[in-house]
C-alpha cells in the first residue's frame, strides 16, 4: 500500500499520543481524526484512568468528533490509530459510519479489520470503510514492546 506524507504525518500525531498513553501507564495506542486532510480530534486510551472497558482510544475519539460535529455520522472522516482496532472499537467505527480506517500495527489475535476479524468488511455490515494497515507499524510495534517489557519487569 502507499501512504501519503499527509497520513504519515497524522499517524505520526497519533504514534505521539501512543507514547503519552504509555507513560500514563495505559496500553499505548493514539488515535487522530482528520476531515478534509486536517486532523479534527485525537484521543488515546485511558481505561484505567477512567476504570472503563471502553476508554479505548477509538471510542474515546469517537465521543470527541460526536461533540464537536454534532452528529454521529463520520463517512468524510479517516481515523489514524497506532494498532489495529479490536472488535468492539471495529464495529464503533463501522457503525460511526467512518469513511477511511488506517492503522500502524496489524494485530493477529484480535484486530477487528482483517487480521483476525474481519468485523470491517464482514458483508453482513451496513457499512464498510475502507482499511488500510501497516503505516509506521514498526514504530507502532516498538512502542507496544518496550511497554509490555516494562510492564512485566514491574518498573
Amino acid at each position: 500500500m502507499s501512504f501519503s506524507a499527509e497520513d504519515d504525518t497524522l499517524m505520526q500525531a497519533a504514534l505521539e499520543l501512543a507514547r503519552e498513553a504509555a507513560a500514563a501507564g495505559e496500553v499505548p495506542v493514539g488515535a487522530v481524526a482528520a476531515a478534509g486532510g486536517q486532523a479534527v480530534a485525537s484521543a488515546r486510551n485511558r481505561v484505567e484512568e477512567r476504570h472503563s472497558v471502553t476508554a479505548h482510544a477509538e471510542i474515546e475519539l469517537l465521543h470527541e468528533l460526536e461533540r464537536l460535529r454534532g452528529d454521529w455520522r463520520m463517512d468524510d472522516v479517516t481515523i489514524y490509530v497506532t494498532k489495529e482496532p479490536c472488535a468492539m472499537c471495529a464495529g464503533a467505527l463501522v457503525n460511526a459510519r467512518v469513511g477511511r480506517i488506517v492503522f500502524g500495527l496489524a494485530d493477529p489475535r484480535c484486530g477487528g479489520c482483517g487480521s483476525s476479524l474481519d468485523i470491517t468488511g464482514h458483508p453482513g455490515m451496513l457499512w464498510h470503510p475502507a482499511v488500510e494497515g501497516g503505516l509506521r507499524s514498526d514504530e507502532a510495534g516498538r512502542i507496544i514492546r518496550e511497554f509490555f517489557k516494562r510492564v512485566r519487569k514491574g518498573d
